[in-house]
């Protein structure tokens, strides 16, 4: 079938490369990493301290610093929850919690669940090209707030936060600072540490690794409280078997994205911004987030005249892509609703994420779709 996968923030095929690494530790290999007492254990430990350090060094931090995790979801309930109870735990005065409203909802969700229980929200919004006014950002950093979370690159528009004066508005008053890195890391460069990030969260699946598998990275010395109990693994603060299989996976994903990041940037930069030429040829096409801070392989815009549903049930055949309403629920897209687009306007939107595998061919036949669509729709 000619189905153009171009949905790489959905999830990302696992790289050959990291099924390879992985094989050896599903049955060969078996062993469980905490059972120190015979070598195929310890050696089953050891691949998964290198895998740590590879986690490590792709975002400039100790190898201790990493916790493993299911994936980005797990990292950040770890990171808001923990931050919040060990807050409580340690008499903490500072309560308040600050966001953005195009988080995802893994970020939303746990701080919702926080304001419910105690901990006042603020919910920042964005904007119309995406980004955060700094000057409203500072104004709601008090002496109360606890925790910021912004997330490094958004999973519907791409677009890119600016971490580096974020993090100096927290660092200069105090604040914790959490990034949920699951569309960043592997596509943009992350140093969490210099930048002056204490959480941050990455998932496998979004850098052709294996689903299942992530990580929180935390500065030493943030005070964290687990959220998961039991065997005292992931230095306490994250129990339960770790799943060698997928650490290795992940470790080997992380150092592939690494290499061959800046070539893979170029490129899916370079063909992202046909496919945009070609979409706003066609006019009244709105791009949604600004394109000048924003992940080399993000693209989305809202086509104006035409009825959503019927935009993508054309396209589906030819093309896996992404709405603006969410299908599990399907309410119009928070995050086009922070940038002014009505519900309408969400539902003949379109996600196009590039990734490794996609082809100028696959862009040809994207730009054929939509504009075949958008000439018979209207």
């Amino acid at each position: 079938s000619m189905l153009a996968y171009l949905d790489h923030h959905a999830t990302t095929p696992c790289d050959p490369a990291v099924l390879a690494a992985m094989a050896p530790w599903w049955n060969g290999n078996f062993a469980n990493p905490s059972s120190r007492l015979y070598r195929p254990a310890l050696e089953a430990a050891a691949a998964v301290e290198v895998a740590r350090g590879r986690v490590g060094r792709a975002v400039d931090a100790a190898p201790e610093a990493v916790l493993f995790t299911s994936g980005a979801t797990e990292a950040n309930n770890l990171a808001l929850r923990g931050v919040a109870e060990a807050a409580l735990e340690r008499g903490e005065p500072r309560r308040g919690l600050v966001t953005l409203a195009s988080e995802h909802r893994a970020v939303l969700d746990p701080l919702a669940w926080l304001h419910r229980h105690g901990f006042p929200l603020t919910v920042l919004p964005l904007q119309s090209d995406g980004l955060v006014a700094l000057d409203r950002l500072a104004a709601s950093l008090g002496s109360d707030t606890l925790l910021l979370s912004v997330m490094a690159a958004n999973n519907e528009i791409g677009v890119l936060q600016p971490l580096v004066e974020i993090a100096a508005l927290c660092r200069e008053r105090g604040v914790l600072l959490h990034c949920d890195a699951a569309q960043a890391v592997g596509h943009i460069p992350l140093e969490p540490a210099s930048l002056g990030i204490d959480l941050l969260s990455l998932s496998g699946h979004k850098l052709y690794g294996p689903k299942g598998i992530g990580a929180l990275v935390v500065r030493p010395g943030v005070p964290l409280a687990a959220q998961q109990h039991g065997g005292g693994q992931e230095r306490g603060l994250r129990a339960g078997t770790l799943p060698v299989p997928l650490v290795v996976g992940l470790g080997a994903a992380i150092e592939l994205a690494l290499a061959d990041r800046q070539a893979r940037e170029q490129r899916l930069g370079a063909l992202r911004d046909r496919l945009w030429q070609a979409l706003a040829a066609l006019g009244d096409v709105q791009l949604n987030g600004t394109l000048q801070h924003r992940l080399p392989h993000n693209l989305n815009v809202t086509i104006g005249g035409v009825d959503g549903t019927r935009l993508h049930q054309a396209l589906r055949r030819q093309l896996a892509v992404s709405s603006g309403s969410a299908c599990s629920t399907g309410s119009p897209s928070h995050v086009l609703a922070a940038l002014g687009r009505s519900r309408q306007e969400a539902a003949a939107s379109i996600r196009f994420g590039l990734g490794r595998g996609t082809t100028a061919e696959e862009i040809d036949l994207a730009i054929a779709a939509v504009s075949a669509a958008v000439v018979e729709l209207r």
